[in-house]
Formats: C-alpha cells, sequence, structure tokens
C-alpha cells in the first residue's frame, strides 16, 4: 500500500509508533524513525534489520523541542532519499496530575513535545512536500480530544490543539496536494498500559463496547490507512480508533 514512498516517523521506537513503522515497512515503504535517545533508535533499527534485512529503515533522534535540529533531521531524509512523502507525528507524553498539583514546568513540557514538536517537523517537511507536488501528514490525537478526561488537563489540553492545528492545516495545504490527518487512540496496549495489574485493566475493559484494549497494531492500521492512496480524498479527519469508547 505504500510501495515505493518515504516516511517520517516520530516517537517510533516502541508502542504505537514502533508498530506504525514496522506496519509502514510490510507494506513497502523506506522510513526514517526519531526517537528521543540514541541507544533507543538503534535498538529499534537494529530490530527491524534483524526481522527484514530488505527492510529500508533508519534513524535519528533530533531534539523535537529544538526547530534547527529538527528542520536539519528532516533536511537529512530529503537529502537521502529525495522526497518525504508521509510525516506521522506520534511522539508524546501524558499526565494525570490534578489541577491543584500541576506544576507549571510540567504543563509547558507536555505542550512543547506534544504541540510545538509537531509544528517543528511539519514546517520544513511542507516546504519539500509542495516542491515534490504533494505528500501525507498524520497526527496522533487521543480519544481524550474529544471527551476530555478527569485530571491531568495539560494532555486533552494538548490532544485539543492537535486536532485544531490538523483540521487547519487540511484546510490551508489541501491546495497543495497536502494532506492532513489525525488518528485518535482510545486505551491501547502500550508499555505504561501492559504493565498495569489486572485488576486495573478488567474495569477498563468493561468501558469499550468492543470488550477489549486496542493494540499497538490497531492503531497502525489506521496510519496506514491515511497514508494510502486509499485515503486519498480524506483530509482534515480526526479517526476515533477506541473501540467505540465515549468517556
Amino acid at each position: 500500500m505504500l510501495k515505493g514512498k518515504v516516511a517520517v516517523v516520530t516517537g517510533g521506537t516502541r508502542g504505537i509508533g514502533f508498530a506504525t513503522v514496522k506496519k509502514f515497512l510490510e507494506n513497502g515503504a523506506k522510513v526514517v524513525l526519531f526517537g528521543s535517545r540514541e541507544e533507543t533508535v538503534k535498538k529499534a533499527v537494529d530490530s527491524l534489520k534483524t526481522e527484514n534485512p530488505n527492510w529500508t529503515v533508519e534513524g535519528a533522534w533530533p531534539d523535537l523541542g529544538d526547530a534547527d535540529q529538527v528542520a536539519d533531521a528532516i533536511g537529512k531524509v530529503k537529502e537521502k532519499f529525495g522526497k518525504i512523502d508521509v510525516l506521522v507525528n506520534n511522539a508524546g507524553i501524558s499526565q494525570s496530575t490534578r489541577i491543584e498539583d500541576y506544576d507549571p514546568a510540567d504543563f509547558d513540557k507536555i505542550m512543547n513535545l506534544n504541540v510545538k514538536a509537531l509544528f517543528y517537523t511539519i514546517q520544513p517537511t511542507v516546504k519539500i512536500m509542495k516542491e515534490q507536488g504533494g505528500g501525507c501528514i498524520l497526527n496522533t490525537s487521543s480519544m481524550v480530544s474529544i471527551s476530555g478526561q478527569p485530571s491531568g488537563v495539560g494532555y486533552p489540553t494538548s490532544k485539543f490543539a492537535v486536532n485544531g492545528m490538523t483540521i487547519s492545516l487540511a484546510r490551508e495545504l489541501g491546495p497543495s496536494n497536502i494532506r492532513v490527518n489525525a488518528v485518535a487512540p482510545g486505551i491501547t496496549k502500550t508499555d505504561m498500559v501492559a504493565a498495569l495489574p489486572d485488576a486495573m485493566i478488567q474495569p477498563l475493559i468493561q468501558t469499550i463496547p468492543l470488550r477489549r484494549i486496542g493494540e499497538p497494531e490497531d492503531i497502525a492500521n489506521a496510519f496506514l490507512f491515511l497514508a494510502s492512496d486509499l485515503a486519498s480524498y480524506i483530509s482534515g479527519a480526526v479517526l476515533s480508533v477506541d473501540g467505540a469508547t465515549r468517556v
């Protein structure tokens, strides 16, 4: 579904990001994954190359909070592969601190990675996509961007912002043949969720009409669809992948 395409995936060393990288590789894309640390990036790349030596996958570890570092990393992908067809902004952090206990520095940290970093990756990528005649930008949102959450206001605030950026850029960049969409995962079996005791997991499952927690591959499948030509007339969408959870 992505044969011949070049993709960049941030937060690509584990969880949803790693599953997305693998799904893209399985479908013919060349992928550069971004991670926060050199050692985790190299470990992820080595794992993928061991699984299939024919996959074209590389890694980089720019500070996503530094616009110049991000622009340089994006530029190097263009230099190496000649284009960037797909950008997946998946890197992010969450928090559940109650408002009266919130450290303003923690709020800034969430907004910096979950919102500002998207701007830093998108801006240089858009210039490349315009030059080549089009592309696809995908952002990881969350079900709490629709429903909110009872504590940790920084996280849903950041994801509401992701939705706003997605929809606005879809309108701005559509005339340049650049599609912009977001995926809003529900409760997904990332490392953090998988570590929870069963006594906490079971009540969560009961809130999900499909009666299971999402797998990273479920979210990766949504990214694959939106990145592919099957979604060529879809832009400005926030696709919920949450088992019909509404909380």
